[in-house]
Order: structure tokens, then sequence, then C-alpha cells
């Protein structure tokens, strides 16, 4: 199992917008590709702060999925542009993680 931490910062004052264009969007559009959407979150201490985390059975279903999801039309010429538009994407962290041998979540 692999998992995947991803923290995101909206433009001040928008992460309202980023967190329905994720929820209403971006989120449903992965989880038909085959993402496992394991959790969203808002940031209690940055009013800008959103962090999801998606799971994977293998580094190679994360490849293949991960590259149809961002090959595909929706997302380059509708979900980018909106995303542009709502993060500071130079900020983004991604932090790939595996669960220890007693993590609930294996």
């Amino acid at each position: 199992m692999l998992y995947e931490l991803r923290q995101y910062w909206a433009r001040p004052g928008r992460r309202h917008e980023l967190v329905e264009l994720m929820e209403q969007r971006i989120l449903p559009m992965q989880a038909a590709a085959g993402v496992d959407v394991v959790a969203s979150f808002v940031s209690v201490d940055d009013p800008d702060g959103y962090t999801w985390i998606r799971r994977w059975a293998s580094e190679d279903e994360r490849e293949r999925i991960s590259a149809a999801v961002y090959g595909s039309a929706e997302w380059i010429e509708e979900l980018l542009p909106a995303v542009r538009a709502l993060m500071v994407r130079d900020r983004t962290v991604v932090t790939a993680l595996r669960p220890t041998s007693i993590s609930p979540l294996r």
C-alpha cells in the first residue's frame, strides 16, 4: 500500500473555491479513474491550507492511473486551468508514504 499526502495552498481568500473544485470535480474524477481518495481536509491554522490523501495498491498503479488522469482532456482543458487560478502551485507539497507494520492504514 502506498499513500500520498498532498498539501496545497489556495490563493489568499480563495480556499472555499478550491475546496469546492476539489470536492465537486477533482476528487470524483480521480475516484472514477481508480484513485482511492482517503480524506480531504482544510487547515485549522492556515486559512489557505488544504490537504488530501490518496491511496494506491502499488507504485505501478500510482504511475498508470496518474498518467491517465493528468493526461486526460478533462484535466488538461478544464481542471488544470481552474487549479492554476485557485492554487499557489509552487507551494504544493506531495509526500509519498508507506504505512508501518502496526499502522491501521495498512
